[in-house]
């Protein structure tokens, strides 16, 4: 038999578990060997014991063609994102990004210039995060640019928070506005089919900056982390929206056995994502839904705690609550209920 002679196997293809199922098959063997690692696979990052505090780890890889269109993807404002990602996983466990390493795979198409503009992109989210960028690795590649960023960072021990830990009755909350993102995803979109179609067109933008900025440059939300600290509240469960905010509850509700009630008429959705949603005759309710790439935190608290952000002006909305029985459920604006599912992004299709 031939070393390179293929043997008749049966094989599972890698879309028919999706990423979060092939995650856990992968990892579910792996057992942890150092006492200083208190979290590994399972959350928005994995936490190692240094001594007075955590130390929060977080990788994220972005993908030319999976992640981003250079077509309408700036240079820059990558470079800024693929770092804004990393830090918001560091959010979502209430700690503070303190370093980033930085992984590059790209071609020889890229200019010295090309790659200056990333790295602006980049520095500039360091000085804005008070982060600093120490170090990484950079290789070539034959098939797009591949960008990976590792986030250090820290919390103090009893402030960390997991995306398990909500109580019954503790209400679900989510900073600013959803939605917004996918629709400036699908503006871009639309705009290359038509220059592809007829190159002599011009884009037609206008009017549209806000969802644009929240698909080409999102924020991770340090100032809410900031804000919580200040009123010493410590969520009982978070997670940072970036598969779609049903993806995120129902991560929330499994990790901390619990069942979710959430209202349609909540979903935080700013005027100006109705307004492109209706112009592609999309329901705005499932871009806030099922979109994704918000990087904003979604957490539950207790009502009285609620009652003290409110009066402090924070931009936090409640959208739902946590239940003692199993079941995942949306009130819709017709006051009907339904199944909470995720219909968001798939990898591996």
């Amino acid at each position: 038999m031939s070393l390179f002679e293929e043997k008749a196997v049966n094989t599972t293809p890698i879309s028919a578990l999706g990423e979060f199922a092939l995650i856990d098959h992968l990892t579910k063997g792996i057992k942890i060997k150092n006492k200083s690692t208190v979290k590994g696979v399972g959350d928005d990052a994995a936490v190692i014991d240094i001594g007075d505090k955590y130390q929060l780890i977080s990788t994220d890889l972005l993908v030319e063609g999976v992640h981003f269109d250079l077509a309408y993807t700036p240079l820059k404002h990558l470079g800024y994102k693929a770092v804004a990602v990393n830090v918001s996983d560091i959010c979502a466990m209430n700690g503070e990004a303190k370093q980033i390493t930085v992984g590059l795979a790209l071609s020889n198409r890229f200019s010295v210039e090309a790659l200056e503009e990333l790295y602006k992109g980049m520095n500039l989210a360091c000085k804005h995060y008070g982060v600093d960028l120490v170090g990484g690795d950079t290789t070539t590649s034959i098939s797009g640019l591949m960008i990976s960023v590792t986030a250090l960072g820290e919390v103090e021990k009893d402030k960390i928070t997991y995306r398990s830990g909500a109580k019954v009755n503790d209400l679900i909350v989510a900073t600013g506005d959803l939605g917004a993102a996918y629709l400036g995803l699908q503006l871009l979109k639309r705009e290359k089919e038509i220059y592809i179609a007829n190159p002599k067109m011009q884009p037609d933008l206008g009017g549209n900056d806000y969802v644009l900025q929240r698909q080409l440059k999102p924020e991770a939300r340090i100032n809410i982390v900031k804000k919580l600290k200040e009123l010493k509240i410590i969520p009982t469960s978070m997670i940072d929206i970036s598969d779609g905010l049903a993806s995120e509850i129902l991560h929330l509700s499994e990790a901390s056995n619990l069942g979710v009630k959430i209202f349609e008429e909540k979903l935080p959705i700013l005027e100006e994502t109705k307004l492109v949603a209706k112009e592609f005759d999309l329901n705005f309710s499932n871009c806030a839904l099922n979109g994704g790439e918000e990087y904003e935190l979604l957490f539950s608290i207790t009502p009285n705690e609620y009652e003290l952000i409110k009066k402090n002006n924070i931009d936090i909305k409640p959208i739902g609550y946590f239940t003692k029985d199993k079941s995942k459920k949306i009130v819709l604006s017709n006051n009907k209920e339904d199944e909470l599912k995720s219909f968001g992004w798939k990898h591996f299709n």
